[in-house]
């Protein structure tokens, strides 16, 4: 899902800030909310992305996202007791595949992850 502001000038210079990263979301009722996976060792982590392009290759063509600085990010997470964010991860488990069950390169998030 492309953001739907991001041909519009997001800022007077027509830059947009340098620390807004790209969150996967998924879509609930009339909104979106933020997705969380699980680390390796079970905790629970917020995922972002520097470009859309690592965002698309790890989740996929078709994975909504949303642009949110970090503070904005951690605002969100933090109430709900996630307090870790993971910046542009490489490899994981696809949502709902079993730890031994991969997904092919670039279509994973975190080794033996697995989405909430």
């Amino acid at each position: 899902m492309a953001d739907a502001r991001r041909d519009a000038d997001p800022t007077p210079g027509g830059r947009p800030p340098a620390d807004l990263l790209y969150v996967p979301v998924r879509p609930h009722r009339r909104c979106c909310v933020t997705c969380f996976f699980r680390t390796p060792g079970g905790r629970r982590t917020a995922v972002a992305f520097t470009s859309c392009a690592r965002l698309l290759a790890a989740l996929g063509q078709d994975h909504p996202w949303i642009r949110l600085s970090v503070t904005a990010l951690r605002a969100l997470t933090a109430p709900l007791g996630c307090t870790t964010i993971t910046v542009d991860p490489q490899v994981a488990v696809r949502p709902g595949a079993s730890r031994t069950s991969r997904a092919g390169p670039g279509r994973s998030l975190l080794p033996g992850a697995r989405a909430n």
